[in-house]
């Protein structure tokens, strides 16, 4: 089988969007060595330039005369003909987007993530929430396969966008495989110096924006013992001014510590370190800190909305991201309490085995098997 990959972010993205393409691509690579894979990009400059080149099944295709002057606008209304001559079996656009135009008798497959634009226009700027609308409704229109990344990306499809329930397939994502290599004692110690780690600390992943919620966890943080820190990891955005208020109201400076700039390869030993994780996103497509934790054996305090109970299971101690005091109250329960925190890191791994690469690489080739014999 020939399968094209949009895989802009693959090369750009350190987080999110990037780790779900390369997660996509590595597992395809090494599961289907006979299969021909194409990845799409308008450029391969970034952190993951040479990420893809030990695959040998793997090809790049980057835009070629007058398109390399229009690199971005290639990606949209280029690579079709690409597509076409190519003759692929299938193209999947990871992010959310497929290209305009002509693809031939090529079966068009497009994960879609999350409706958070539909479901916070607001969080938007005007042209931006225009764009990804705009994207977003051409490329399930087009789709022969829609993968939704969780149940509830697939009721955000139908609801809000109408998108026909049949052509949906729930496909869950996997974390990078690093999360399930145990973490070395030099490792913990390097890592701990690095970033000044405090002794007893609870980890907070993600951008620093409203929806993230930190701000509640902040909030929590008050009712917990003095002796437990919190280290909030994540790109800092206005929603940061929010949250530091909130530390300089309750008189917790000494016991918040944000890292913004971290290794991708220090998340592992970050999150074991960790005493325990804490996310409180009010809304998620998926929620790949609570997946990462666990793999990484971390129990996990989460909020009890959208797709993230699908991640957690019955190995995560949920609560409402909108009441810092039950927050708080899972917190201090799983610290206090021996045998559950005992028994929450055991099922932890049990858990995260349920997204592993090798189920998710199985599942999307039982899905391009499944339309491509539809031709």
């Amino acid at each position: 089988m020939k399968i094209g990959f949009d895989a802009k972010r693959a090369f750009k993205n350190n987080t999110g969007l990037g780790n779900y393409s390369r997660m996509i691509i590595c597992a395809l690579a090494d599961s289907r060595i006979d299969d021909e894979l194409f990845l799409f990009t308008p450029g391969t400059k970034g952190r993951y330039t040479s990420f893809f080149d030990g695959l040998r099944n793997v090809q790049v295709v980057t835009p070629a005369g007058l398109w390399r002057l229009f690199p971005n606008m290639w990606r949209t209304f280029g690579i079709a003909a690409e597509i076409r001559r190519r003759r692929l079996d299938i193209y999947h656009g990871l992010s959310h987007e497929l290209p305009f135009g002509r693809v031939g008798e090529t079966r068009l497959v497009v994960s879609m993530h999350d409706l958070i634009v539909w479901r916070f226009p607001k969080l938007f700027p005007l042209v931006d929430r225009m764009i990804y609308k705009l994207k977003q409704r051409y490329a399930c229109r087009r789709a022969d396969i829609v993968v939704a990344i969780s149940k509830q990306t697939e009721r955000d499809l139908v609801e809000l966008m109408g998108v026909d329930r049949e052509k949906i397939h729930v496909v869950y994502q996997s974390c990078d495989a690093v999360f399930r290599v145990p973490v070395t004692a030099e490792q913990r110690v390097a890592v701990r110096k690095r970033y000044s780690l405090p002794e007893r600390y609870l980890i907070c992943v993600g951008t620093i924006e409203q929806r993230k919620n930190q701000k509640a966890v902040v909030e929590a943080m008050a009712a917990v013992p003095d002796d437990v820190h919190l280290v909030v990891v994540g790109r800092k955005t206005a929603y940061y001014d929010v949250v530091a208020n909130a530390v300089r109201g309750h008189t917790m400076g000494a016991r918040i510590h944000f890292l913004e700039r971290v290794d991708f390869g220090d998340f592992p030993a970050l999150y074991s370190e960790a005493v325990a994780s804490v996310y409180m996103s009010l809304f998620e497509g998926f929620g790949i800190p609570v997946l990462e934790s666990l793999a990484c054996g971390t129990p996990v305090v989460a909020s009890c909305r959208s797709s993230i109970p699908e991640v957690g299971g019955d190995t995560v101690l949920y609560a409402d991201p909108d009441k810092p005091q039950e927050i708080a109250e899972r917190i201090n329960s799983l610290l206090s309490d021996a045998d559950l925190y005992a028994e929450l890191r055991s099922r932890s791994f049990v858990q995260a085995g349920r997204f592993e690469q090798k189920k998710i690489a199985s599942d999307l080739v039982r899905l391009y098997s499944l339309v491509t014999s539809e031709k």
